[in-house]
């Protein structure tokens, strides 16, 4: 927000500050007996995803920055996993998540090939 670094200009930055907005918007929706279960757990893996990328590209060693962006990958599939679960408990249905979906997907594959090119 202040610093104005690189990685901010990065669509792998950006997609998933796009993706936490999702997970909060979803996760509103929820019943307010879940506001301290798995709606905290969906915003904090989203948030988390965000969070690993910010660090990671601050790393100078490229087997950190992959690291962290491992765990960010991770923390997609935690949300994934999580809604999973949101809809077996019909806080949501597959339909109502399709843009939250869409975006996952989108950070999701961003994210690998951005592994994926620190590996080569």
């Amino acid at each position: 927000m202040f610093l104005h670094l690189n990685h901010q200009k990065l669509e792998v930055y950006a997609i998933p500050r796009h993706f936490v907005k999702e997970c909060y918007f979803t996760s509103n929706q929820f019943p307010p007996d879940e506001k301290y279960a798995l709606t905290q757990q969906i915003r904090r893996a989203a948030l988390s995803v965000h969070l690993n990328i910010a660090e990671g590209s601050s790393r100078k060693s490229e087997a950190e920055r992959k690291r962290f962006y491992e765990i960010a990958r991770g923390s997609i599939i935690e949300v994934d996993a999580a809604l999973d679960i949101a809809c077996d408990l019909n806080y949501c249905t597959s339909d109502s998540l399709q843009s939250l979906g869409s975006v996952l997907v989108t950070c999701f594959k961003c994210l690998s090939g951005l592994i994926n090119s620190t590996t080569t």
